[in-house]
């Protein structure tokens, strides 16, 4: 099926934040750690032209650590700079204060040969919905200043919040952007939660996660749903591996039929959560080689 998902309101917080953009130093990014590509918005690139830059790879505690060191690796081989971050239980975050004061060296050095002192960073907080960014916010000012919440489109508006004498951050409301070009992007950020889950085909999302966790995690879905294991040169069926977990975990409806759409929620909801394991969704170009002698291609994912 087609993944994509703009609503409304997001064509009016890309309006708000080209407004913003002259107000600001630094555009922080947060994308998904396990999908640091695919969930990073282009249409971001665009407006944060000529402004200093930092990737924060959030929910780095449900991704890949081997796969997030080398994207970490890809993005500041390209002049970026990029930090791992799990906002929820505030690891990462005394590296981002410093961080932020080395991406901004440059403006503070102007700021203070033009005889200005002590104005203070002011940071866009930018990023899809689902990412994380109020979560990150509130772990990062240590008090609640902004809406949490595990569903996308939480932050409406713009908010400003003074962190300390120096740095300010602005909030935004996620964005997505109009029309994805590859589909497999749509089909990753579906998987994540990014999109709402009611305008897409959860049965057709859980057999194709689990056509990717057999190529690239062999053994981690039989091992967490004490499923039996496929027999070396078996070919993979992933409609047989959701009716195991289906049967297993006791989704049935009447007349004990199998309930496939229930073992798809909660296949999501546990890759979503981590309960799977740690796991990564696109790779690094840097681990290119090393994929395609595991069979496992961009193609493929």
């Amino acid at each position: 099926m087609p993944y994509q998902w703009y609503p409304g309101h997001m064509t009016k917080a890309k309006r708000m934040m080209q407004e913003q953009m002259k107000l600001i130093d630094l555009v922080i990014e947060l994308v998904d750690a396990r999908v640091p590509m695919s969930s990073k918005n282009p249409d971001i690139d665009q407006l944060a032209q000529n402004k200093s830059r930092l990737i924060l790879m959030n929910k780095a505690d449900l991704a890949d650590p081997v796969q997030s060191d080398r994207w970490i690796a890809y993005f500041r081989e390209r002049g970026i700079a990029a930090l791992t971050l799990d906002s929820r239980n505030n690891k990462g975050m005394q590296a981002i204060h410093q961080t932020i004061q080395e991406v901004c060296r440059e403006k503070t050095e102007r700021d203070r040969k033009r005889g200005i002192l002590n104005r203070p960073i002011r940071a866009m907080v930018a990023g899809i919905p689902n990412v994380g960014k109020s979560t990150f916010i509130n772990s990062f000012a240590g008090r609640a200043c902004t809406k949490t919440g595990n569903k996308p489109g939480v932050t409406k508006g713009k908010q400003w919040i003074r962190l300390n004498k120096n740095v300010e951050l602005l909030d935004t409301p996620g964005i997505l952007w109009p029309k994805f070009d590859d589909q497999a992007v749509g089909e990753r950020l579906a998987f994540i939660g990014s999109l709402n889950d009611e305008i897409v085909n959860r049965e057709e999302l859980a057999l194709n996660l689990l056509s990717f966790l057999h190529r690239a995690y062999a053994g981690m879905v039989e091992k967490y749903y004490s499923l039996e294991a496929a027999e070396p040169g078996d070919c993979f069926d992933a409609v047989n591996m959701l009716s195991q977990i289906a049967q297993t975990r006791g989704c049935l409806l009447p007349g004990h039929t199998l309930d496939l759409f229930k073992a798809s929620c909660l296949l999501l909801d546990d890759f979503r959560s981590g309960k799977l394991g740690r796991i990564t969704l696109e790779f690094a170009p840097q681990s290119e080689q090393h994929l395609e002698a595991d069979g496992v291609t961009e193609e493929s994912i």
